[in-house]
């Protein structure tokens, strides 16, 4: 398996995951049920911080609740682009992407000559500057005394979406002057303009994409610190305007608008000033990419002033109109900042109960906790809506992949299980388009896309790409297997037969209709498939898509038994009977079928993933072994970049072939800073193109972690201890902090004994 990138077949993308993915291989009453926690808020862990000196190379955070998500920028009081969960995009001619809402964070403040949000981030202008995402607290603060000639200001902003009311979003700017006098603010929404030019990517092919790009002066580069390579063709989609309203007497703005061609979404904005301060001159702004209050007021030197923008949204299917909204807005406002802070923090609070704490080794931590921050950050508890592969951005479009399933949902489903069923029932809901999907292609059951649209499931994939939609089709065997592990790890036999086994029977069906007998070699083969390795493209057999086929199948027939109907005998017929290529000399399985010329040392295979935990496909100790030595044959000398996704799979095959030392390896090779950018320890896709928030990666090192350290895999018998558990050498201790299975709360603890042992525990809670 290639933890390298090559790039892909038929797609125009230079360095990305898709272009190889083993390439490189509101409910806080319910939350605060859990005990306290025993991390302080000043614990390091959770506080990432930036200096003026970071500024250089800021890549910027993230702020979310799952729902409505927002970048951070260095002033802490610009406009950034935000989004809502699924509201996308459907323009004529390219595939659907996710609309940016108007932009909610914006307060700008002038005491001179110079707007703050349009001075330069020069030294002597933001002096003292400091600015920290407290992922325990779920707030940015950022902090500086800003200079404007001769005048000075203390600058304080705290910005925060809510966790415990998710349709609230609030910023606070706090400002202490060194002078008497009069100072103007500006509240705004950011009506952001179309995006120019638009691609009709649904009907250009790969060379067309390139000439486009070209014919536009455009390139697929990343521009450093923080645009993505592909950001060119992966920008965000519109949302218009529909109507507006305010009221300058009780300082309120709202909106409502609709993504082009798709949902309709609301926005209101209230405003509280310090208690008797008066404002002047209060008035409307309002243009083609700006709608705003603006507002003059008296200051007097040495008096902190705070100004609190409490901001509402909602969309179809989740909420109500501007109205409801505002009111949602005032009533924030009537109790006040504080309690909406102590509200936000409760309910982080409650969510960091589940944890990963890691005992001699502060770098992990920290990681571990950014990575868990931001896929909390991107994820819903029991609805129906999955995280993308880059989450709430235009990261890859917004578009679902295999990595919903396969990397992300079984991080989650030890730690968050309400969040990991949300990932499962996207599937479930989605159904009916995939079943059209199969139909479309003469076969039975269900046929789900290589991109998902994350709000109606329909295939999304660029047709320069679409050789992946159409052959790259492991995914149906990845969905199959999430929603079984959902069921193992939860017993909910009504949420199987209602949900999961409509999936999983349709799912079977697919691979029962997709496989071809041979009858001379009494086997079935799976043709015409692009691999996980996807340089190999139209090749049969290969193995890590049957493999998962197999047991696809093979969940099929288990889950009729759970439920009580009788499963297709077709089924164990085609399990049985598929093919999984296997050098007999050397031991070991083969990439794919012997006919596909396979170059060791040039690009990588999907062997690794053989291993992966919710497959775990089985195989003898030696064989494991030989497997994970074939596939890690010219690693050391590759000259193609890794890709964080990859890191995971090769450490969990090290551990699960008793090789310890590589395992650590490979998941310290997923912590360095290459990939994770500073200050707000930022995951992206690879060390160099810059595709930022990849939910992918942080559940892949999550898993590493839940599954890989512990030996432990989700089975019908339980949690069962199936490889033994292994500690990174600096490790001193492990501990699984109030994961829930079955509905039973617990702790799992390694640790290492005085002889080097490592011992592993449980404790029901």
């Amino acid at each position: 398996m290639t933890i390298l990138m090559p790039a892909p077949l038929a797609s125009p993308f230079p360095e990305g995951r898709r272009a190889s993915l083993l390439g490189k291989l509101a409910a806080i009453a319910l939350l605060c049920t859990v005990a306290p926690t025993t991390f302080a808020a000043t614990d390091p862990s959770f506080q990432l911080t930036a200096t003026f000196n970071d500024l250089a190379s800021y890549f910027p955070g993230q702020l979310g609740n799952g729902y409505i998500s927002t970048m951070t920028a260095p002033r802490g009081t610009e406009g950034n682009l935000a989004y809502l969960v699924a509201l996308m995009d459907y323009a004529k001619g390219d595939v659907s992407r996710p609309a940016a809402i108007p932009g909610w964070t914006e307060i700008d403040y002038r005491s001179g000559r110079s707007w703050l949000n349009q001075s330069a981030l020069s030294a002597s202008r933001f002096q003292d500057y400091g600015q920290t995402l407290d992922m325990y607290d779920g707030t940015l603060i950022t902090h500086y005394r800003y200079v404007d000639e001769s005048r000075a200001t203390d600058v304080k902003v705290i910005t925060l979406v809510s966790q415990a009311s998710p349709h609230l979003a609030a910023t606070q700017l706090s400002i202490t002057p060194d002078f008497d006098g009069d100072i103007e603010l500006s509240f705004a929404l950011n009506l952001w303009a179309p995006h120019q030019p638009r691609f009709p990517l649904a009907r250009l092919n790969g060379d067309q994409v390139m000439e486009a790009l070209a014919a536009n002066n455009m390139t697929l580069e990343p521009t450093p610190p923080a645009t993505a390579d592909r950001a060119a063709l992966w920008y965000h989609g519109d949302t218009h305007m529909l109507a507006s309203g305010d009221d300058t007497r009780s300082l309120t703005l709202w909106l409502d608008g609709r993504a082009e061609q798709g949902a309709k979404m609301a926005e209101a904005v209230a405003i509280a000033l310090p208690e008797g301060m008066q404002a002047s001159g209060i008035k409307l702004y309002q243009d083609d990419y700006r709608l705003a209050l603006n507002l003059h007021i008296v200051v007097h030197k040495g008096q902190t002033y705070a100004l609190t923008k409490y901001v509402a949204i909602s969309r179809d299917t989740w909420g109500g109109d501007a109205k409801q909204d505002l009111e949602l807005a005032k009533e924030a406002r009537a109790q006040g900042f504080d309690a909406l802070l102590q509200h936000q923090a409760d309910a982080w609070h409650a969510l960091w109960q589940s944890d990963i704490v890691i005992d001699g080794d502060a770098k992990a931590q920290q990681i571990v906790h950014s990575d868990l921050y931001y896929l909390l950050s991107n994820s819903t508890p029991n609805t129906v809506w999955p995280i993308g592969a880059c989450g709430m951005t235009p990261g890859y479009t917004g578009h679902v992949f295999w990595d919903s399933d396969s990397w992300v949902f079984p991080a989650l489903l030890l730690l968050h299980p309400e969040r990991a069923k949300s990932m499962a029932m996207f599937r479930d809901a989605s159904l009916t388009p995939a079943e059209q999907r199969a139909r479309e292609h003469g076969l039975r059951g269900a046929m789900y896309p290589w991109e998902a649209d994350p709000d109606n499931g329909s295939s999304q994939t660029p047709h320069s790409a679409q050789v992946l939609d159409e052959s790259e089709i492991h995914v149906n065997a990845d969905i199959a297997i999430a929603q079984w592990q959902y069921y193992l790890a939860t017993q909910d036999r009504n949420w199987l037969k209602q949900h999961g086994w409509p999936v999983i029977r349709a799912l079977a069906d697919f691979w029962a209709s997709r496989a071809s007998y041979v009858p001379d070699k009494h086997r079935y083969d799976i043709l015409h498939v692009t691999s996980v390795a996807e340089p190999y493209n139209d090749i049969p057999n290969d193995t890590f898509t049957n493999a998962s086929a197999r047991k696809a199948l093979e969940i099929a027939t288990a889950a009729a038994d759970v439920i009580g109907v009788a499963p297709d005998p077709h089924w164990t017929e085609v399990a049985k009977g598929l093919y999984l290529p296997f050098d007999a000399k050397e031991g070991h399985y083969l990439n794919f079928d012997p006919s596909v010329p396979f170059d060791a040392h040039e690009k990588g295979g999907p062997l690794p993933l053989l291993s992966y935990p919710s497959l775990d496909m089985p195989m003898s100790a030696q064989v494991r072994r030989r497997n994970y030595q074939y596939a890690t044959l010219a690693l050391e000398h590759t000259h193609h970049a890794m890709n964080s996704m990859g890191f995971e799979p090769l450490s969990i095959a090290a551990a699960t072939a008793g090789e310890q030392a590589e395992a650590s390896k490979w998941f310290e090779g997923n912590m360095t800073l290459n990939v994770i950018k500073p200050p707000f320890n930022v995951r992206t896709e690879t060390a160099n193109n810059n595709t930022g928030y990849f939910m992918t990666a942080s559940g892949g090192l999550l898993q590493n972690i839940l599954y890989g350290f512990t030996g432990l895999r989700i089975e019908e018998q339980g949690l069962v201890q199936a490889y033994p558990p292994m500690l990174p050498a600096q490790w001193k201790g492990l501990t699984l902090k109030h994961i829930t299975f079955r509905g039973r709360p617990m702790d799992i603890t390694l640790r290492r004994d005085a002889s080097g042992n490592v011992t592993i525990t449980r404790h029901t809670l």
